[in-house]
């Protein structure tokens, strides 16, 4: 076990996972591609400028053309790794779709009957109406998806979760809809009747099968329910949890079928009905800065982040841990010497420490290993949440990674509407290339002081700043390897940022 352990760690660390440096799933070579690799369709390159930009040594920093093919004046830039794999692993996504009421039936159809105004490849038709149609919704998406051991999970991803989105949204669109027309509510409540009240409680009451008149021969007693008050900002949120498990379950039923390499974290932005929703699965990031002030709008997950989580799943179904690992933690690696004498450890159940009697069954190697960025589940991965990674084993073993993985996002919720934002008030949504590097306040310092030179009215402000910030955590090429400010190291990763100014926002309906 020791030796596989050790071999495993050698491949991943630094990010390099199971499937090879090329970044491609060799299990799943002699199947097409669901879809061919590609770079964000709104950059509107050529097949010569996306091989050009896959060099690793000149690393060329790839931007928006024109500002008006993504809403909002959005700004967007990337650059490829220095050599971790072949391929740019990121992935990117913006659009603003249109969800329409299903036709034929109630049944869910699996391609989604929304009329998808896409910003691509030209960008028509993107931010020039105000509003849907009489019975639908707008509603703005952008996305980043961060693969890793191959890109295939990241491009379908990229294709395809706003498709699933719009699915589940199609269920509650007309409660959203009338959300949008009348004063706030929440359901379970008639439009105007007092929290808690009998009328409330009545219809509660027939919904949970309170038929017949009270009093009536061989009618039971009527009985009032009180009914959960759900906000509508919930259905929003639960439409997006869905989504990431939709988006999940099928790239495990295609992966028979389709080379779908790999696995990625996602990152999705949201703006709908005046509010804007952060939906995060990995160790993605994203901030808003308004008015200098830095307002973190996600949570990295990292094996130590989601420790308490993972234990717990140890715990209550060790067979997955395939007899070869603990789910306690201890300081450090035990020794079978040990056995028999105290060491401090830790379980699911405590954010302390506390000492135990070292056991032979503590000997087995730890859930979690590692530290910091150099932390890894089972030494085999160092995200807990994203897409995909249906396949990924721990190294030459049957052991599964996946069910430790989760692909449910956390999802923040913004009332964008209800501030007032200045054109340098924005939204900063990164890869981790960006934030290996660089701190929230030194992205926030690098943006608003970018911003602060540049014309108000100049639309390209934002990509520049984006194109700035990328620079930034690149560094430039020396001796030593890619540097930046203070000769600190630069990062290696692929980097994609998106800058959204929130201004736009409230012009919104």
């Amino acid at each position: 076990m020791l030796t596989r352990v050790k071999s495993a760690v050698a491949n991943f660390m630094g990010g390099i996972m199971a499937g090879g440096s090329s970044g491609e799933n060799v299990s799943g070579c002699d199947l097409p591609l669901k879809f061919p690799y590609m770079r964000p369709e709104f950059l509107g390159l050529s097949q010569d400028e996306i091989e050009c930009s896959a060099d690793h040594i000149s690393r060329p920093i790839l931007i928006l053309k024109e500002t008006k093919r993504l809403p909002w004046a959005t700004g967007y830039a990337e650059v490829i790794n220095a050599g971790k794999s072949a391929l740019n692993e990121d992935q990117a996504c913006c659009e603003v779709v249109e969800v329409k009421k299903r036709t034929g039936g109630s049944t869910p159809s699996r391609t989604p009957t929304a009329k998808r105004r896409s910003s691509l490849p030209n960008g028509e038709g993107v931010g020039l109406r105000d509003s849907a149609d009489a019975d639908g919704l707008l509603f703005h998406y952008w996305a980043l998806f961060d693969g890793h051991a191959g890109s295939g999970a990241a491009v379908v991803a990229s294709r395809l979760l706003q498709h699933h989105l719009v699915e589940q949204l199609q269920e509650v669109l007309e409660v959203l809809r009338n959300s949008a027309l009348l004063p706030p509510t929440c359901l379970g409540e008639e439009p105007g009747a007092t929290p808690g009240s009998h009328r409330a409680l009545t219809r509660a009451a027939s919904l949970r099968g309170a038929a017949g008149a009270p009093g009536s021969p061989g009618t039971p007693p009527t009985r009032f329910f009180t009914e959960k008050k759900v906000e509508h900002e919930s259905l929003v949120v639960g439409a997006l949890e869905n989504a990431f498990k939709e988006m999940d379950a099928q790239i495990e039923r295609e992966k028979s079928v389709y080379n779908i390499s790999g696995g990625c974290t996602a990152l999705v932005a949201v703006f709908l009905l005046g509010k804007l929703y952060m939906a995060n699965a990995g160790d993605s990031r994203a901030i808003i800065i308004r008015s200098g002030e830095v307002i973190p709008m996600s949570t990295e997950f990292t094996p130590e982040s989601e420790r308490q989580r993972l234990q717990f799943l140890g715990y209550m179904q060790p067979h997955l841990l395939g007899n070869e690992f603990t789910h306690l933690e201890f300081p450090r690696r035990v020794q079978r010497k040990e056995v028999g004498k105290r060491m401090l450890y830790r379980d699911f159940t405590m954010n302390g420490w506390a000492y135990k009697t070292i056991e032979d069954e503590d000997l087995k190697f730890p859930l979690i290993y590692g530290e910091g960025k150099k932390a890894r589940v089972m030494a085999t991965i160092g995200v807990t949440r994203g897409l995909g990674d249906h396949d990924l084993k721990v190294h030459d073993s049957n052991i599964y990674i996946k069910p430790f993985l989760s692909c449910c996002p956390e999802v923040k919720v913004y009332p964008l509407t209800q501030y007032e934002h200045g054109a340098d008030d924005v939204l900063v949504m990164g890869s981790d290339g960006l934030w290996d590097v660089l701190s929230n306040e030194e992205v926030s310092e690098a943006v608003t002081g970018f911003l602060a030179n540049c014309d108000p009215d100049d639309l390209h402000r934002y990509t520049m700043a984006a194109q700035d910030l990328v620079m930034r955590a690149r560094g430039v090429l020396k001796d030593r390897g890619w540097r930046i400010s203070n000769d600190r190291l630069g990062s290696g990763d692929d980097i994609s940022v998106y800058i959204i100014p929130l201004l736009h926002g409230n012009r919104q309906p």
